[in-house]
């Protein structure tokens, strides 16, 4: 093999392999086909992360033991990826076969589904409703009204954004295939074991941090996303984005998720965060937003019109960027 592994990692081939793996994913999704074959390559990350927590988790050293199971999923996800990566980058076509692969690592259209069959849900009866949020928020759903519903929708749909779109798309563009599958590694471990509870306090202590530090500029480029998409229609506010992302964003319990959560608020002018319930423990949280704290289920519908605004310019800024640079 004759390459140059810095220029193929930072090379432009990352444009159209980001281009077509967003328009992909958004199309298509990732299939059933696939999924009920094989399953899916976060699932085949959470099965890692499940067997270490399993094989390390003890009570003496946890936080070395925690750094040691990320360090063994970050080492097994580039051996995987990087190889791989440099073999198709070697061939002409192999952009294709490379967006194909990093399209499974973002999350645009079930992220989209999950969020609007809350909206159906709500449709039907607040029960119905419940259903539907349980499946994309952690508290307890079976005391929320519809208001209570639609909120925790809603910031599923910022915060996924953010997580499930915007970073390891970010990640994507800065290092192809293996950024993106690092960054889902890291983040897929936040999710299992980066609790500030008894058992994962230490253990996963090392994965809570660096997946912070991964999404420092992706959350941020998710609110200034959102507040342009707002910006881009009468009937939203895009300085009301800019003014709760400004007021309200650092004062969120997580560094990161504040800035899509608030920019989302500003742009509908509605309130988000505040009080919960986990696990029937009483959790208060700051509020995201100046706006009317009662939501109805018609606030989805108006989210998720941002939230297609805000994958439409993405694409269109990463297409013309591609067009750009195949013509400079």
């Amino acid at each position: 093999m004759n390459f140059d592994p810095l220029t193929l990692f930072l090379a432009t081939a990352a444009l159209p392999v980001a281009a077509a793996a967003l328009l992909i994913e958004r199309l298509f999704g990732y299939p059933d086909g696939p999924q009920a074959w094989i399953g899916h390559p976060v699932q085949w990350m959470g099965a890692l992360i499940a067997w270490l927590e399993k094989s390390l988790n003890s009570c003496d050293a946890r936080r070395a033991r925690g750094m040691l199971a990320l360090f063994i999923l970050m080492g097994v996800t580039l051996i995987l990826t990087v190889p791989l990566t440099l073999f198709l980058r070697e061939h002409a076509s192999g952009w294709i076969g490379e967006a194909l692969l990093a399209s499974t690592l973002l999350s645009q259209k079930s992220l989209e589904e999950h969020v609007r069959a809350v909206a159906d849900g709500l449709s039907k009866s607040v029960k119905a409703g419940r259903e539907a949020v349980a499946h994309i928020i952690g508290r307890d759903p079976g005391t929320l009204d519809e208001s209570g519903v639609t909120k925790g929708a809603l910031e599923s749909l910022a915060e996924n954004m953010s997580d499930g779109v915007l970073a390891p798309l970010f990640w994507l563009l800065v290092a192809g295939l293996p950024g993106a599958a690092l960054y889902k590694a890291i983040n897929t471990a936040d999710s299992m074991i980066g609790y500030k509870s008894d058992a994962y306090r230490d253990f996963g202590w090392a994965s809570a941090r660096l997946d912070d530090l991964a999404n420092l500029v992706p959350a941020r480029a998710t609110g200034w996303l959102i507040a342009l998409a707002a910006g881009m229609s009468p009937v939203f506010s895009g300085r009301g984005a800019l003014r709760a992302m400004a007021s309200h964003a650092p004062n969120h319990h997580s560094p990161n998720a504040g800035w899509p959560e608030a920019s989302l608020a500003g742009a509908l002018d509605i309130r988000l965060g505040g009080p919960r319930s986990y696990s029937g423990r009483k959790v208060d949280l700051a509020w995201m937003g100046d706006g009317r704290e009662k939501l109805k289920a018609d606030d989805i519908s108006e989210a998720l019109r941002l939230y297609n605004t805000g994958l439409n310019i993405t694409t269109a800024l990463i297409v013309i960027a591609c067009i750009f640079t195949w013509t400079a």
